[in-house]
């Protein structure tokens, strides 16, 4: 059974029902087996809605993409706010999930399958070029704050945050395509990586 995201769980209304029965469709056929009438087949209400607002499986897929994005975004603590803290703790306790949740494998599949669409078309490309800014962003604030803490070392954050990105997504597209062991094992160098080069020696978390 596919795990959904929370915000996906109870959808309030029909473009979020759409938005889950893509969610389902896509984990369960991958996006070179998925069609409208598939994602239809996950759709609680008529299926004549989807070919009313969506002329093809991109177009629906882009529009999808731009959801998980605005709900990524939407995350994303406002200035003001005690802002980043629980990120800078997963980084300096290593619980980041090197390669993805396990659990979410299917979808990191289908998403590495949605990015491969960036080599040759531009919309794609234009989407995940947005994301990897957004998750860089995010990342570099995250990076400032633990410098300000005390938490990590004088770190350019720009550059770490942009290390971080690469090597986290490398890290999905070889769990979702390769072996799994070759993520345990780069995980486990990454870790220590981080504790050398961007950790702080003396710095402790909060539990």
């Amino acid at each position: 059974m596919t795990q959904l995201p929370p915000f996906l769980e109870e959808p309030d209304d029909t473009q979020q029902a759409i938005m889950k029965a893509t969610y389902v469709a896509l984990c369960e056929h991958g996006y070179s087996d998925l069609t409208i009438q598939r994602i239809g087949d996950e759709f609680s209400k008529s299926k004549s809605l989807l070919y009313h607002h969506y002329d093809s499986k991109d177009d629906l897929l882009l529009d999808f993409l731009e959801f998980m994005l605005a709900e990524f975004e939407a995350e994303i603590p406002a200035d003001g706010e005690e802002r980043y803290d629980e990120h800078v703790e997963e980084i300096a306790n290593g619980s980041i999930e090197f390669g993805g949740p396990e659990e979410n494998l299917d979808f990191a599949k289908a998403l590495v399958e949605l990015r491969a669409q960036a080599a040759h078309d531009d919309a794609f490309r234009e989407y995940f070029e947005r994301t990897d800014r957004s998750i860089r962003a995010y990342l570099e604030e995250t990076i400032r704050t633990g410098i300000e803490q005390g938490v990590f070392q004088k770190v350019d954050p720009e550059e770490t945050a942009a290390l971080l990105t690469i090597v986290t997504t490398g890290s999905m597209f070889q769990r979702a395509t390769g072996s799994g062991a070759v993520v345990e094992d780069a995980g486990a160098a990454f870790e220590q990586c981080v504790r050398t080069h961007l950790l702080n020696a003396d710095s402790t978390t909060s539990d």
